[in-house]
């Protein structure tokens, strides 16, 4: 799905025409019987290790949950480093992040199922009479209709399911009446007006008090929306009319879907990223299964089991084969583009897609599920997390980390697919690395920086509804759980809804609008549940075997990008496309063969030069395909080459008493003075400056003497405080922005320049926070006065030093066990695309410096290159 990422559902494929009161026995017997089978490579994990981590699963969850109820509540989110709810409008906008936000207590009403999950029933009962009595679903602002769908009306959903549960076991919810059920209906209501636009596609975002297109809503103008926006609806609208008899909601859902399925590509059957809802036109035209439409793919085949109608299976089936056919590059997945499939559409990946080993589980394709599940562990065994987008050489594209629960949930599928205790393991370690690297006092901190450790000032609610769920469940024995959760499917959010209601209301037509297929492989239409002697073909080896190979992919050496090369550009004698790393514009023989591609070369009245690639002038669709990839990988050498004139962003780590080194801090580094990366960490007590702008020599050189000095940024060059406080004795300082409210998290990294003298006389350490995280830092220092930091390239680790000041209970939930914390040295280091190049002069730039004084030659290339290729990506007439 487009952001909060998704549990996927339980069970396997279904008998074709199986009544649907054995639904639930069917998928159950799938899972069961295969959770006999596991390999010989890894050992069994004893009754008590598993029950041991799944305590502290619960334990961790206390900790997020408890944060979030003390210091947040009725806030929608809870702000872990600043102990704080964060509410919309008074913080500043993170832009389409935020649109999951609308003043309903969001991360109560997605983690009532959990708490049922988790056994917590009398919290889940007090979590019950706190929505009841204070969310308000009529407030005036702006949201998501894909989110509030999956996060709040799901939420309600899956609490109302377990509700009716409990309260006919007879011992909790007796006072119970439908009361969430009667809120989703008022929910779905006010959902319903984004469905008004003659395609049947909704609107990305509606008000929740006026709606769609008024002049109060703020919204309504907007053309275009995602895949997944327009097709993760079915589930949650359909369980709405199955619960309450008002058919009005699944149908409005059916027919998105059905408008989606009729705009595939019907060369490939494969769908775009983003779709015009006015005329089905597409916007995007890549096609993957990560970001935009992932759970589009999951909620066809979910539709099937839970709703019984033939045509989803048939229509995931179609797309499977696509998928399989031209995305899928074990261990890969790769985006291509829905026009010509065999060409990849750009050479990294999404976190999102780490959803799909597990759709391919409740598919019974395991091979493959067991591949690109390898995959992602080793990335994660390398950053410690999956960072939000990676290449396909393993180096890190996007450095953020939100704690997606993906990956956990492909490790619960794999692991009740196939009894490997090896799945038990990673659950392991990825419970250690959040308790390592992610917890702070106040709960659990996204990532902002894979490679540095510091935090991001967020705990997103998909965190509590996902993530705690497949941990708890991947350690837990059925008797461990107080309900069968194979009666049970999980929606993308991982909310539970019951399969009872295949049976339940079923008033719509189901007509099989699913025609025109391309001709299809049988294997692709399996109708019952895998085998496990499939699966496993008398081999207790066989899962080790398929992963054994990709133990080595993520090393350190960096090894070259796996990219499908067709065979096509191998024909005997013939010569490989030109690459863009090898391109020479003195080179006549590589002018010809960018003609040959369809490439022109445009002289500029400035001297620069610029690329043009139209396909229709292609000498063939070969060279076509060739020419848009050197295109492609002109850009990639080219931000790379740019990127390696930066500097790595640094981490300033709050490591005294109460934090011990939890809360970590992204910081911008500075062209001069101690280069942390070269050097070991600077480690010291923090003091103000005086004056505080350290301009001037400082008038309390006692107070910084042997400390780190805290210096406001304005008014001089930065090397100049520099100086200052160097002289007065400190050993380290740190420039803290003047612009209230700026943050590392809505803004990009800031780089200090010199003042273009000679700034060799700088030997202490100096680096750069925004306000948001300064004030953490100065906060602290007024509640506890002495507030020790590390300066660094990167966090340490948070269960070494300072060991002995940690609680028992926190000694606990922080193994000691040593992991790998690689991030990307030397040749690997890879910057997150955010960095932007910053200076300062006088009033804190200075028009001399610049991170790109070493102009590359291939920067006269790509003049205007960026513009360009988007507008030909954005060609109607793009088929070959």
């Amino acid at each position: 799905m487009s952001e909060a990422g998704g549990g996927r559902g339980f069970g396997s494929s279904v008998p074709q025409r199986a009544p649907w009161s054995l639904v639930a026995a069917t998928a159950a017997l799938c899972l069961v019987s295969a959770t006999s089978v596991w390999t010989a490579g890894a050992s069994p994990m004893s009754r008590e290790e598993k029950q041991k981590l799944g305590n502290q699963v619960l334990e961790m969850f206390d900790h997020a949950y408890g944060n979030y109820m003390e210091h947040a509540y009725p806030a929608d989110e809870l702000m872990p480093l600043t102990c704080r709810g964060r509410v919309r409008g008074q913080e500043p906008s993170r832009g389409d992040v935020d649109d999951a936000l609308g003043k309903f207590s969001l991360t109560l009403i997605d983690s009532l199922d959990t708490l049922v999950v988790l056994n917590k029933t009398k919290e889940f009962e007090d979590a019950v009479r706190k929505v009841l009595r204070d969310v308000n679903l009529d407030n005036d602002v702006v949201v998501s209709v894909f989110e509030t769908n999956i996060r709040v009306l799901g939420g309600l959903l899956g609490g109302h399911s377990l509700a009716i549960m409990l309260k006919e076991k007879g011992e909790y919810m007796q006072w119970y009446n439908d009361e969430l059920l009667q809120m989703a209906k008022q929910l779905g209501y006010k959902l319903l007006p984004a469905f008004n636009t003659t395609s049947g596609l909704p609107y990305p975002r509606i008000n929740l008090k006026f709606g769609i297109r008024k002049p109060e809503a703020r919204t309504g103008t907007e053309t275009d929306t995602c895949t997944a926006c327009a097709g993760t609806l079915i589930l949650e609208f359909a369980a709405l009319s199955r619960f309450t008899g008002a058919t009005i909601f699944e149908e409005y859902a059916r027919k998105a879907l059905d408008f989606l399925w009729e705009k595939r590509q019907r060369s490939s059957n494969l769908v775009g990223v983003t779709i015009n809802i006015h005329t089905g036109d597409w916007v995007r035209k890549d096609s993957g299964v990560g970001a935009g439409i992932d759970s589009y793919y999951e909620y066809l085949l979910k539709a099937y089991v839970l709703l019984g109608d033939d045509s989803f299976l048939e229509r995931f089936n179609t797309h499977y084969d696509a998928i399989m056919r031209y995305i899928s590059q074990p261990p890969l997945l790769l985006d291509v583009h829905i026009h010509k499939p065999m060409l990849n559409a750009r050479t990294w990946m999404d976190a999102l897609l780490a959803f799909f080993p597990g759709l391919q589980v409740l598919k019974g394709d395991i091979r493959p599920a067991i591949e690109t599940h390898e995959m992602l562990y080793q990335v994660i065994k390398k950053h410690n997390f999956l960072p939000e987008a990676f290449t396909t050489d393993f180096r890190v594209h996007w450095a953020q980390h939100p704690l997606r629960p993906e990956f956990a949930e492909s490790t619960y599928f794999l692991y009740k697919a196939t009894g490997d205790p090896y799945y038990l393991e990673v659950g392991k370690t990825l419970i250690e690395n959040l308790n390592k690297y992610a917890r702070v006092p106040c709960g659990f901190a996204a990532m902002k920086d894979v490679r540095t450790g510091s935090h991001e000032d967020r705990m997103d609610s998909f965190f509590l509804a996902e993530m705690f769920k497949y941990l708890y469940l991947l350690f837990a024995d059925k008797e461990d759980v107080i309900f069968d959760i194979e009666d049970y499917i999980f929606t993308t959010e991982a909310h539970l809804l019951p399969l009872w209601l295949s049976t339940t209301n079923q008033r719509i037509s189901k007509k099989n609008t699913t025609s025109e297929y391309t001709e299809l492989d049988d294997s692709n239409f399996d109708w019952t549940c895998p085998n496990t002697q499939i699966l496993f073909p008398n081999d207790p080896l066989y899962a080790q075997s398929i992963r054994e190979p990709l133990k080595n992919v993520v090393d350190k050496s960096c090894p070259r990008g796996i990219i499908r090369v067709r065979e096509e550009s191998f024909r005997s004698g013939a010569k490989p496309p030109l690459r863009a790393r090898d391109f020479m514009a003195t080179n006549p023989e590589h002018l010809e063969i960018l003609k040959k591609m369809g490439v022109s070369l445009i002289h500029l009245k400035d001297g620069r030069v610029q690329l043009v690639q139209h396909a229709i002038q292609a000498a063939s669709s070969i060279d076509a395909e060739d020419g848009l990839r050197f295109m492609q990988e002109m850009i990639e050498l080219s931000s790379q080459q740019q990127k390696e004139q930066q500097l790595p962003p640094r981490a300033v780590q709050i490591v005294s008493h109460p934090f011990f080194g939890r809360v970590v801090l992204t910081a911008g580094p500075a062209q001069f003075g101690l280069d942390l990366s070269k050097h070991k960490e600077t480690r010291g007590f923090v003091a103000s400056s005086k004056p505080y702008n350290g301009c001037s020599e400082l008038t309390n050189p006692e107070a910084v003497m042997g400390k780190i000095a805290l210096i406001q940024r304005g008014q001089c060059m930065f090397a100049e405080k520099a100086r200052n406080i160097q002289n007065a004795g400190a050993i380290g300082g740190i420039v803290i922005d003047d612009n209230e409210g700026s943050s590392s998290d809505t803004a990009p990294l800031f780089q200090m320049a010199g003042d273009g003298k000679d700034t060799d006389d700088i030997t202490i350490p100096m680096l750069f926070l925004f306000s948001k995280e300064g004030s953490i830092i100065l906060d602290a220092i007024r509640e506890y006065e002495e507030v020790e930091v590390l300066l660094s390239d990167k966090a340490k680790d948070r269960d070494t030093d300072d060991a002995a000041s940690i609680s028992p209970s926190e000694q606990n939930s922080n193994p000691t066990e040593n992991h790998e914390t690689t991030s990307l040295d030397g040749e690997c280091t890879d910057l997150d695309n955010q960095l932007q190049e910053q200076s300062e002069t006088e009033e804190d730039s200075n028009p001399n410096v610049s991170w790109g004084k070493k102009v590359q030659p291939i920067d006269s290339i790509l003049a205007d290159w960026n513009e360009d290729i988007e507008a030909f990506e954005m060609m109607e007439k793009d088929e070959l």
